[in-house]
């Protein structure tokens, strides 16, 4: 792959491009790796951006430091404990982020370096693909602070997690390890904190190879399944086969399956 090149620049955040990899790196160690509205603002944006980007053909997240994300930043952000929250616009920014997150047709990998707490839940799990240091500790805070799961967080984790497990997570707010949500089915590859990044960057640069309109509808047509109905779904499914056929990628699927080569995917 190329030198890699700075795609963006937002306080707190690094986004760098490197071939067909996109990697956001939270940097926020000071402030133990949470999001700030403005941060929010400038990723949903950037996600909007790389819709139309044909350059860009996987994402991948981590974060620097011992945390990957452990929420909102509502220290910086000057909310007193006794504040109401105006449920127009409190959440706001977090919602349009994990609503695009969750309908990006582009591969997310994430790599989950340290802590997981509040809305960095949904932040690593949205992505397609989890790798997560094996030891880090994930932890539903919301209930311990008298709060209610919020960010997007009743809609996303239902549709991620099973149900009884979803209630000992958030009910009983207990830290879980990587380990154990592999072992649940949650986290993709548990390994050691020195190997997250290499095994994330390895699988990133495997989906940038794929089909990436492909991978794309894929996607879709599996999130759009968990809302509708079956003949809905069919009728996507109908759709999807008769877009993807007019593609190059799907034409070289074909044409490597005959000739019995390697695929060489482009993306387009």
């Amino acid at each position: 792959m190329g030198e890699t090149a700075e795609r963006a620049k937002a306080e707190g955040v690094r986004i760098e491009q490197d071939g067909g990899v996109v990697t956001i790196t939270i940097d926020r160690p000071s402030r133990h790796n949470t999001l700030d509205d403005a941060s929010v603002v400038e990723l949903s944006a950037f996600l909007d951006e790389t819709r139309s980007d044909p350059s860009v053909r996987c994402l991948l997240l981590t974060a620097t430091g011992q945390e990957f994300c452990t929420g909102a930043d509502i220290v910086s952000s000057g909310v007193k404990p006794a504040d109401p929250i105006d449920y127009r616009y409190g959440p706001e920014p977090y919602l349009q982020l994990f609503k695009r997150l969750w309908e990006t047709e582009k591969p997310v990998v994430s790599a989950v370096n340290g802590t997981v707490a509040g809305i960095g839940w949904m932040l690593a799990l949205l992505a397609d693909l989890v790798v997560a240091s094996e030891d880090a500790r994930w932890v539903h805070v919301f209930l311990r602070r008298g709060m209610v799961p919020h960010g997007g967080d009743p809609f996303f984790l239902p549709r991620i997690i099973p149900f009884h497990r979803l209630n000992e997570i958030a009910l009983l707010s207990d830290p879980v390890l990587s380990s154990t949500l592999a072992d649940w089915g949650l986290v993709n590859r548990a390994v050691p904190a020195d190997e997250v990044a290499g095994t994330a960057l390895e699988l990133a640069t495997r989906l940038a190879d794929g089909p990436t309109r492909s991978l794309g509808l894929t996607k879709q047509l599996y999130r759009r399944s968990l809302t509708g109905d079956m003949e809905s779904t069919f009728n996507d499914e109908r759709m999807a086969l008769a877009l993807i056929s007019t593609t190059h990628d799907r034409a070289e699927g074909m044409a490597s399956f005959m000739e019995r080569r390697p695929a060489a995917f482009t993306g387009n």
